[in-house]
């Protein structure tokens, strides 16, 4: 398998001089990449007032889990060769229901790792297919327990999704395949990590 794409996404509107700059890097898979969520964040800070400097990079692995991530070793080397704020963690969609056990296996594994580097863990709370919706409530849990037994900031995107279909059941935020984020989907995410 080739190795995971990297890629970096610097703000290109201006933030005051003495703005902090944020570093957050990704690791995940096409719930993270499809629609560019990281870049989306980088414009959402730059927009804001003040601007804020966001810098994100990531490391993709398509349709892969954690576990992957982990044993590639890719993910593991640029935590450690740069100095991150936060590195979020992007399980793969479907395996905080059918192996939560696996999924905080990892998720303490890289966040050992990540606090050896100086960062803070986040975790990417996604959401249950469109076909599967009711499963939503029950993997939103399994990230807040994750999150909660290590001390992570877990991201509610899956609550956030939930709550605007609840009010607007017309809204669509799911892609055509019933899994991925559409783009109203991943700016609705992008969101909810700015906040």
């Amino acid at each position: 398998m080739p190795p995971s794409p990297r890629s970096t996404h610097l703000s290109t509107t201006r933030a005051s001089a003495g703005a902090k700059r944020t570093r957050i890097l990704f690791v995940g898979n096409s719930f993270t990449n499809r629609t560019d969520l990281p870049g989306m964040l980088t414009r959402l800070a730059a927009a804001a007032k003040p601007a804020r400097r966001v810098e994100t990079e990531r490391i993709i692995a398509n349709g892969q889990a954690l576990k992957a991530h982990w044993d590639r070793g890719v993910a593991r080397q640029a935590i450690e060769a740069s100095q991150w704020d936060y590195v979020v963690l992007q399980e793969q969609s479907t395996l905080p229901l059918k192996n939560p056990a696996r999924m905080e296996e990892y998720v303490k594994l890289f966040d050992g790792d990540i606090r050896a580097a100086g960062a803070k863990t986040v975790l990417y709370q996604t959401w249950a297919r469109r076909h599967q919706w009711e499963q939503n409530a029950q993997l939103c849990e399994v990230y807040s327990r994750i999150g909660d037994s290590i001390g992570a900031i877990v991201v509610p995107v899956g609550r956030a999704w939930h709550e605007v279909l609840e009010l607007h059941p017309d809204r669509v935020l799911h892609d055509k395949d019933g899994s991925h984020p559409n783009f109203a989907g991943s700016y609705l995410a992008a969101c909810v990590f700015f906040s």
